[in-house]
């Protein structure tokens, strides 16, 4: 079985790497992207590497980098529509402006050649945002199944395109059932190739946070991360701090966006990672830090969630807080106490290697993707069928080493 991940990168993050590598836009497609996975930012080829090992074939592609993708077009002599246009426009209302518009039609459409020439079994997409049900529905003709994976803001349009959605949020789960589409629940993962490239590191910094503090959302979270920089010393890596005032103490100690070594190398030298989830989350515990920061070995201290006890055991793997008050009290609680804390890192990371791997979850995702194609198996790396493809389905997260995928109605099998 063929299956091709899409997926889509932060610009920020793109501007970086041709950056950090320059005439890397000049290299081969297969240079580029062995150079945009070997900094593990994102998911970098944690599907495709463990899709592999179970027997499938995958190959990943990036459908908003330019560079990227036009090399893609150019090698193989596929045409595209231009990357900028112009466009007219009054400026101020009264001055003819002519100006160049950046254009996104070369993305679907080189996405869709692309889709023509693999013809996969699978498009496994890590970017519905951008691409919605009319395209899953243009690609329909050249493809055996049309996966998504979301937990973020749903998208303002259709979604009917796909075949199956997964997401790492049970509320999401349940909102794309109610809205008649076929969904599963499958928590986020941490990837321990990562631990390989990590050097060795004394803890150099009290409290870590990477992230964003620009907009009303993490108003919260920056004045709490300001009150926890007057005690202690904190390290912040991300975006909107020049948006800060100038006298926040906050400006003083952060540093720009970090993406994925360079992320994981700063979270391992933290004697505590600082985690807030964002609004759409809900009551839910769920996103990447959790399992980033509890994988390279760091103190984890994140916001109580309803069903972070199915993930990990607060108190003895994760510390937690539900106000700023108690967020401050365990922070320096923690600080002052090095074997409890360093018990609490060690306890969080043998969780996350045990339980919260890709190596575990891929073959749960292959498990509910196999059920779409019916008298099929999932292939072990022997090439046999997989115990662990067959979880059991729930309407809600239960024990999470007992069963990786919770869903609402039939197992995945």
């Amino acid at each position: 079985m063929r299956w091709m991940i899409v997926n889509t990168d932060y610009d920020p993050f793109i501007a970086w790497l041709y950056r950090r590598h320059p005439g890397l836009h000049e290299a081969s497609y297969e240079a580029q992207l062995a150079t945009r996975h070997a900094t593990r930012f994102g998911t970098s080829d944690f599907y495709s590497h463990h899709l592999r090992a179970l027997g499938y074939e995958a190959s990943d592609f990036v459908a908003n980098n330019p560079m990227l993708q036009m090399r893609w077009a150019r090698e193989r002599g596929v045409g595209f529509p231009p990357h900028r246009r112009w466009r007219f426009r009054m400026r101020r209302g009264v001055v003819p402006w002519l100006w160049r518009e950046r254009g996104e039609e070369w993305l679907e459409e080189i996405l869709l050649a692309q889709v023509r020439a693999y013809r996969p079994d699978v498009f496994y997409c890590l970017a519905i945002e951008r691409l919605g049900g009319a395209f899953a529905r243009r690609i329909r003709p050249y493809c055996g199944r049309i996966v998504g994976q979301h937990a973020a803001e749903l998208p303002h349009f259709d979604l009917e395109g796909y075949d199956l959605l997964i997401s790492s949020l049970p509320n999401l789960v349940s909102r794309f059932r109610q809205a008649g589409l076929a969904s599963e629940y499958v928590p986020l993962a941490f990837e321990d190739r990562v631990l390989a490239d990590l050097r060795p590191a004394p803890r150099r910094y009290d409290v870590v946070f990477v992230g964003g503090l620009a907009g009303a959302e993490h108003a919260w979270a920056v004045r709490l991360l300001e009150r926890l920089a007057e005690r202690h010393r904190v390290a912040v890596w991300g975006y909107g701090a020049e948006r800060l005032p100038r006298g926040s103490r906050l400006r003083r100690v952060s540093g720009p966006p970090i993406f994925g070594r360079e992320m994981f190398q700063v979270l391992s030298e933290a004697r505590i990672v600082f985690n807030r989830h964002s609004s759409v989350a809900g009551p839910h515990a769920n996103n990447m830090r959790l399992y980033e920061a509890t994988g390279v070995g760091a103190a984890l201290l994140t916001d109580a969630k309803s069903d972070l006890h199915t993930l990990f055991t607060p108190g003895e793997e994760v510390a937690t807080y539900n106000d700023a008050e108690e967020c401050v009290a365990q922070v320096d609680a923690l600080l002052a106490d090095d074997r409890r804390r360093e018990a609490l890192a060690t306890a969080g990371q043998q969780r996350t290697l045990r339980d919260h791997t890709y190596r575990r979850r891929i073959p749960r995702i292959a498990a509910c993707v196999e059920s779409l194609f019916p008298a099929r198996a999932v292939r072990a790396p022997s090439g046999k069928a997989s115990e662990a493809a067959e979880p059991v389905c729930s309407t809600a997260p239960q024990d999470q080493a007992a069963c990786d995928v919770t869903v609402t109605g039939t197992p995945c099998r």
